[in-house]
């Protein structure tokens, strides 16, 4: 069963709070679907952010998101 967060995850909007390699703005591209084959998710507790600009892709554990001194819901200035 799908986990209701994570589907509420997917495509949210992401503002690092120190970016890094001049990225600051992330959209969530993918989250964990047991449905999907092992190689086309991410794992469990995990994201991936999509840099807007340069379209780079990391994997941040979801508790990281939660840190308000890391991140910030939306996309600010």
């Amino acid at each position: 069963m799908p986990n209701p967060i994570s589907k509420k995850l997917l495509l949210s909007k992401w503002t690092a709070c120190k970016p890094r390699n001049k990225e600051k703005h992330f959209l969530v591209s993918k989250v964990h679907d047991p449905a999907l084959l092992a190689t086309n998710t991410v794992p469990v507790g995990y994201v991936e952010l999509e840099a807007i600009m340069s379209k780079r892709c990391y994997v941040v554990l979801i508790e990281d998101l939660k840190n308000q001194d890391q991140w910030r819901i939306g996309w600010q200035h």
